[in-house]
């Protein structure tokens, strides 16, 4: 009895979630280590209890060796497994799956050498992990690939191996219809030697990063990937020294080109001509479609969403986030955008854009679990930013609608608040924002967004700052995403933010409202998604588009790291949008 007892202290997460019927569950900090060195290297078995569970994240434990037995069969429900910075390894035993609603699982940071049947991640027939998205194996000592990895996870978007040791990709990666949805491929920092031509058949790739590994040559059936634009080979020793000097300083497109006209002395000449000018005629239909031709509906042309992108050359007031190092263990991925135009004055129109931002949080975000959205007032924002990690008491920010307050005392305050709500309801699980707070629990320190002036504008996953909050004036505004998960669900998110805020604007335009959503109402929605402040906008013409400025967010080298929109991004199969580049 008293060793039961025991054990039950030992783990009051778990009679927590267990109470309160959570859905999301993080273990971390260092009493993590001692009890899990305590329970053999592994999980307790009772975790495997909580079949409720969406959400699950165990990260920095070195004792950590492996998940333990009764995983899947124990949490059918979860969504994202989160076993970051761990010492799992050399396999995995047993193998992870089946998990059916897994959509993303990070494994990074620990010691993996091998996934091989019965040790990896899951059997091929049927699919293990059938729903997975984003799988992030980087930082471990992989030097090879699952080969039945395509039909283990079938629906992967995006897969990131930066950091391991290997020296070829499994041949079953690249065959025709394997990963038919993967956008992006991250195998930076390893030894690989030779790139296969097959790769051409990743039809969704967008995003390659290869660099810093032996490569000697890059196939030229590369530029047949039909939506690839952005490539990165730097590092890697190439035989063509032209080449070589390319990967260094050109842009994606011009790279291609080089690899398409065959590049020194693998000239493929007409036997291309017939690919080259179908693949002419497919953007002759495209940019017809775009711009209404052969359809004689003056309705259709009407009832169009336009949304302009202004690049970076056109922009010399560009807004840039800098991304300090600090966020690579908290929070690594980050998009911005600004969108200019918005008309939010009439009746609802404030209303609908906040009432969006939740639902997007309700379901794309996942809970936030995934990733989260924060929108300001760009009349607010004082640029150049810096987003960073600090400890949770060495910043302050102004939450929407308090005093400013340390991220700590913010953060108890609100876990406080939180079950004085619960109880007051009667409820099992806490509701509104305070449902996020478990996101930060162990975390030494927290992501924030920081102005010019020094100020925190935004605190991700819980608020914005009342600095920047938006209110019905504003007409500009700047957009954030952040993720501990994917780089690509970032821009997949902020691509369904603009696309509905494109909505909102024409619906407000076209539905001219009386009356006026008031301050205190405004305030209160805002509450519940991560808000801002404002500035006047002028008045938005019938038919005028959204305007779309891209945002870069660099290193501390000034390095790019990513720009949103790029080209492959706001790429809408819908008919009713027109992109204008």
């Amino acid at each position: 009895m008293a060793a039961a007892a025991a054990v039950s202290e030992a783990w009051p997460e778990l009679d927590l979630a267990e109470r309160e019927r959570r859905r999301e569950l993080l273990l971390t900090g260092p009493g993590l280590e001692e009890r899990v060195r305590a329970a053999g290297g592994r999980l307790p078995p009772r975790l495997f209890t909580l079949p409720l569970l969406h959400y699950l994240e165990v990260s920095g434990c070195g004792s950590l060796r492996e998940p333990g037995p009764g995983l899947a069969q124990g949490l059918p429900q979860l969504h994202s497994l989160v076993l970051r910075r761990n010492a799992l390894g050399p396999g995995l035993s047993p193998e992870l799956g089946p998990l059916p609603a897994l959509r993303v699982l990070d494994l990074s940071g620990n010691a993996l050498e091998a996934l091989p049947p019965g040790q990896g991640l899951g059997p091929a027939e049927p699919p293990g992990l059938p729903q997975l998205q984003s799988l992030n194996l980087s930082g471990n000592r992989l030097r090879e690939l699952p080969a039945d990895l395509a039909r283990c996870a079938p629906r992967l978007q995006t897969l990131n191996l930066t950091g391991n040791r290997l020296d070829a990709f499994p041949a079953a990666l690249f065959l025709p219809g394997a990963l038919p949805l993967l956008s992006e491929l991250a195998a930076a920092d390893n030894c690989l030697r030779e790139l296969s031509p097959d790769i051409a058949h990743l039809a969704s790739l967008k995003t390659l990063d290869l660099s810093n590994n032996q490569l000697s040559e890059i196939p030229a059936e590369l530029a047949d990937c039909p939506k690839l634009k952005d490539i990165n080979f730097r590092g890697n020793r190439l035989r063509d020294k032209r080449l070589e000097k390319m990967v260094s300083g050109c842009q994606t497109r011009s790279i291609l080109e080089y690899l398409r006209a065959g590049g020194r002395g693998r000239c493929r000449g007409k036997a291309e001509g017939p690919d080259k000018e179908e693949g002419r005629r497919k953007r002759r239909e495209r940019k017809k479609r775009e711009s209404g031709e052969g359809t004689d509906s003056v309705v259709d042309e009407a009832s169009r969403l336009l949304l302009r992108v202004l690049h970076v050359s056109e922009n010399p007031a560009l807004l840039t986030i800098r991304a300090s190092p600090e966020v690579r263990d908290v929070r690594p991925f980050f998009v911005g955008a600004v969108v200019r135009g918005m008309d939010l004055r009439p009746g609802n129109a404030l209303k609908r854009f906040l009432s969006c931002q939740t639902k997007l949080h309700e379901d794309l975000c996942e809970k936030r679990t995934v990733a989260t959205i924060a929108t300001h007032d760009l009349g607010a924002v004082r640029g150049p930013l810096l987003y960073t990690a600090r400890p949770p008491q060495d910043f302050k920010i102004i939450p929407l609608g308090r005093r400013e307050v340390k991220a700590k005392d913010l953060v108890r305050q609100l876990q406080l608040e939180a079950e004085e709500h619960r109880k007051q309801k009667k409820r099992q699980n806490v509701s509104g924002l305070h449902r996020y707070l478990h996101l930060l629990d162990g975390k030494e320190h927290y992501p924030c967004l920081v102005d010019a002036d020094g100020d925190v504008i935004s605190f991700p996953p819980v608020t914005n700052s009342e600095k920047t909050k938006i209110k019905k004036t504003t007409s500009d505004l700047f957009l954030e995403v952040t993720s501990a998960s994917s780089l690509q669900i970032c821009k997949d998110i902020m691509d369904a933010l603009i696309l509905k805020m494109a909505e909102i604007n024409k619906y407000t335009l076209e539905n001219r409202e009386e009356g006026s959503l008031s301050d205190p109402e405004s305030d209160a929605v805002s509450g519940h998604s991560l808000d801002p402040k404002s500035t006047p906008g002028t008045e938005v013409a019938g038919g005028t588009p959204l305007v779309v400025e891209q945002v870069r967010v660099v290193d501390e080298e000034g390095h790019l790291k990513v720009v949103y929109p790029s080209k492959t991004d706001l790429d809408f199969a819908a008919a009713h949008v027109t992109v204008l580049r």
